[in-house]
């Protein structure tokens, strides 16, 4: 065996154990909280390269999540397995990106603004099919981290709601830095409530990450965003 192939097997044998690690914790969290519903896990492939990504698609995943647009963009343009992906774009969204990232990404959970809502529209409709989009929520009454406050979200529901490129799926959050996120997650639930009496068809909840996914799961998450515990250390891609 080659060296390059020896380094293959080797990842392949690793990625496959975080991912089998992440399934179970999935499950366990599942069973434990009395739910019988689907979690979809989205694996953030975030600074590592095309080929872990093929590798995970061989591994059975089907949605994965980016940060950053130019490295999406370059990234997936070489992806083998596109096709059977389904690409979720994560990270904070500048509006001269959105035009991007409307045209290469599934679903957009990063939305916080009506800027990137008109942007993200208008950009999607050429591509002949819907985009979806959540709105992030902040948690913690700041918005640096992206996110929009509570009272903001039902405002922006209803615009992406009004676009006919934009379909609304929901709401996501980050855990704020040292909070509880059981609190937190909680928090979100009753945002998701508030919008989903409106929008019924809002019914996604995108929270939860390597440290946290359990208490995502215990209050209602239907999409968790898992990099670190199935890829291991963020790789450089120079």
């Amino acid at each position: 065996m080659s060296a390059e192939s020896a380094a293959l097997s080797s990842r392949r044998i690793e990625v496959a154990g975080g991912l089998a690690r992440v399934r179970a914790r999935i499950d366990s969290a599942r069973r434990a909280a009395g739910r019988v519903d689907e979690v979809t896990l989205i694996v953030v492939t975030k600074r590592f390269p095309a080929a872990d990504v093929d590798l995970l698609a061989d591994l059975g995943v089907t949605d994965v999540g980016e940060n950053k647009e130019q490295e999406a963009r370059a990234k997936y343009a070489v992806v083998q397995s596109r096709e059977r992906l389904r690409l979720h774009f994560i990270g904070q969204l500048q509006s001269n990106k959105a035009g991007a990232v409307a045209q290469i990404a599934d679903v957009v959970h990063s939305v916080d603004r009506a800027k990137l809502i008109g942007a993200l529209g208008r950009h999607r409709g050429p591509m002949g099919r819907p985009l979806d989009v959540l709105i992030q929520v902040s948690l913690d009454g700041a918005t640096g981290r992206g996110g929009a406050l509570p009272a903001e979200v039902p405002r922006l529901a209803g615009l992406v709601a009004g676009q006919e490129w934009l379909r609304l799926r929901g709401v996501m959050a980050v855990a704020p830095l040292g909070a509880d996120p059981d609190r937190a997650f909680a928090d979100l639930r009753t945002v998701s409530d508030a919008i989903r009496a409106e929008h019924p068809e809002a019914r996604w909840i995108s929270a939860g990450m390597s440290a946290d996914l359990e208490a995502a799961v215990r209050h209602g998450a239907t999409h968790l965003r898992v990099g670190t515990a199935i890829l291991g250390t963020r790789a450089s891609l120079g």
